[in-house]
């Protein structure tokens, strides 16, 4: 229907079933990236930004379910806004979930994008900004484009670092989730933290 609604004048069936084809699923076919979207035979700007739009109104809508509550006692839709955000990247993301005093989203940030299976980050920075915005506690996020969300030695190493740069300036470190395909990871469930 989204295609239907974009691309006038055509029968869009076969488009959709030559983008679920490439793409395996309506989901990974919204969060594609545009340049692979327009690299399907049919798909002009409009398809491409249609379909852009849709995955950007979900993201929203599974962010609203965050909003104005606290996280910790809201982990099915912090999950599934997680799950919306990050379980279909194709490169590592960090994001650093900033809480206030009742533990409420004050901001949801990409602190920085990497390769399929290490980005950088750097735990001053990551307390620098907790700081600017006020946050009294934090949530680290980050996906693993593999699907496994097992974490490694290196993914350890820097949440204790993080952890350690927070203590300093007295921010909570409340834990650190780690993003499958659709599957998550708590270092603090798993007794990492």
């Amino acid at each position: 229907m989204t295609l239907f609604l974009a691309i006038l004048r055509q029968d869009t069936k076969p488009l959709a079933y030559r983008l679920l084809q490439r793409f395996g699923s309506y989901a990974a076919t919204i969060a594609a990236p545009v340049h692979e979207l327009l690299s399907v035979d049919g798909i002009g700007e409009a398809g491409a930004a249609a379909l852009k739009i849709i995955h950007a109104a979900a993201v929203r809508l599974a962010r609203a379910e965050l909003v104005n509550r606290p996280l910790l006692d809201n982990w099915a839709a912090l999950t599934g806004y997680l799950n919306t955000v990050l379980a279909r990247e194709r490169v590592e993301q960090f994001r650093v979930l900033f809480l206030d005093t009742r533990n409420r989203l004050l901001a949801d940030e990409a602190q920085s994008r990497g390769t399929v299976n290490h980005t950088p980050v750097y735990p001053r920075e990551v307390a620098k900004r907790a700081l600017e915005l006020n946050a009294t506690a934090l949530i680290l996020v980050h996906n693993h484009p593999s699907g496994d969300p097992t974490a490694s030695r290196d993914d350890i190493l820097i949440t204790k670092q993080i952890g350690e740069a927070l203590r300093a300036v007295a921010v909570t470190l409340h834990d650190h989730l780690i993003v499958g395909n659709g599957i998550f990871v708590s270092l603090k469930g798993e007794g990492l933290i």
